[in-house]
């Protein structure tokens, strides 16, 4: 058995921390000594090097208790989840290596590459199976077939401009497994209509207050209303790169012209800057 100070000094992973864990459930000392010191065996010392691992590739805590208490994952199954993530991890470094030595070279070939192939093609698929009839319908007229749509949507995705798209999606969820856990899981479709009903009720009460200038309080409040909504429906880290996104596509004239037909001229401008200035603020 070994005491917190021990399994601090192992693992470097700070005394308060280890105690912070016990706390929340994720890691609970194997038994306690009469005096009431946490004690840790070896089993307990291997869960917690899986979860600093874990830590590693920024995954919350809250999403690796749920991993480490799943009754359906046995250590096997961990492992071999972290390898596939080490792997992935290494193919990502190996490539900008190459750069590197490419650059080093004389070339100016520059790797931006955020999801590799067999990412992008999870995505893909995570996409076609939560895809309305309708909506493969028309990739079907439009494309030929959901195959040849697959493969239009990975040439696309793997281009540079989209690689860095990513780039930027990835910093709102806090990390890439935290990205793809989202994009490969999305919300219900009825999840998702009931959230669009909750912005156009929050938009209809955003216009109400139109003659507002944008940093008054009465405005902010709806907007950090509509921050709070987007960022549990999204399960984002930070929302703030999705609020900007969408005061920026308000400003879109595909959007701009429907959105002032239904709440009245210049309501996307005020919308957009009602954002951008809660932002400049906070």
């Amino acid at each position: 058995m070994r005491t917190v100070k021990e399994i601090s000094k192992l693992t470097g992973i700070s005394v308060r921390t280890l105690h912070y864990y016990d706390e929340i459930g994720l890691l609970k000392p194997t038994k306690k000594s009469d005096a009431g010191y946490r004690l840790y065996d070896d089993k307990a010392l291997e869960t917690l090097r899986q979860i600093l691992f874990f830590r590693e590739f920024d995954i919350s805590l809250k999403d690796i208790k749920t991993v480490m208490d799943s009754p359906a994952l046995d250590r096997d199954k961990i492992l071999q989840m972290q390898r596939k993530m080490l792997i992935s991890k290494k193919e990502r470094i190996e490539r900008l290596l190459a750069s590197i030595d490419d650059i080093l070279k004389g070339g100016n070939k520059m790797d931006f590459e955020v999801f590799n192939k067999s990412e992008l093609e999870e995505l893909c698929q995570a996409s076609i199976d939560h895809m309305t009839d309708l909506m493969q319908e028309c990739i079907i007229k439009e494309f030929g077939g959901i195959e040849q749509w697959k493969q239009h949507y990975i040439e696309r995705a793997s281009k540079e401009d989209m690689q860095k798209g990513y780039q930027k999606v990835i910093e709102w969820y806090g990390g890439k497994e935290s990205y793809l856990k989202a994009a490969t899981n999305p919300p219900s479709p009825e999840a998702a209509k009931e959230c669009e009903r909750q912005v156009e009720e929050l938009l209809e009460k955003l216009i109400a207050k139109r003659d507002y200038p944008p940093d008054s309080l009465c405005v902010k409040e709806l907007i950090r209303e509509y921050a709070l909504l987007l960022k549990e429906f999204t399960h984002v880290k930070d929302e703030e790169g999705v609020m900007l996104s969408t005061a920026s596509s308000y400003r879109d004239e595909r959007f701009r012209s429907s959105l002032d037909q239904r709440y009245g001229k210049g309501a996307s401008e005020f919308f957009a800057q009602a954002i951008e200035t809660y932002y400049k603020e906070h």
